[in-house]
């Protein structure tokens, strides 16, 4: 009795799935990642000389940046308009005008912008301001 030999198909791995659940993966990485958006305003200070003053309280900080960009503790302005400057100031200090106000302005910031921060300020109530400098190279005292 003679059987006839079947031709068998070559044994192989279909790739094709792989290459798929691979992208697929690939794809649900990039989508679900987080990207950080740096929200530090880079300023140079103006220099001067002089002694801080104590803090009794926790101040507020406006940072105004080198193109008039503000940031109050840390969180940045939406737009630089004294409306939104003045509801973020009173959010933050929740209506309390006594405490201790910095304004930390970049020494290439226009005057308009640190002008507008003090008007601001000062429509809110707040009377203890103070400008942020840095101590010129060189000085040792």
């Amino acid at each position: 009795m003679q059987f006839r030999r079947q031709s068998r198909e070559e044994d192989s791995i279909n790739l094709t799935p792989l290459i798929d659940v691979v992208f697929l993966l690939l794809i649900f990485f990039m989508v679900s990642t987080t990207f950080t958006k740096e929200t530090h305003l880079e300023i140079d200070l103006p220099e001067a000389v002089g002694e801080a003053a104590p803090n009794r309280e926790e101040p507020l900080e406006i940072i105004v940046s080198a193109e008039g960009n503000y940031s109050v503790n840390g969180q940045s302005l939406v737009n630089n308009q004294s409306a939104t400057l003045r509801s973020a100031l009173t959010e933050v200090s929740g209506g309390n005008s006594d405490q201790p106000l910095i304004i930390t302005a970049d020494a290439k910031a226009p005057h308009e912008f640190v002008v507008r921060a003090m008007d601001s300020a000062g429509q809110l109530g707040f009377v203890n301001l103070s400008i942020t400098t840095r101590r010129p190279e060189g000085d040792t005292e």
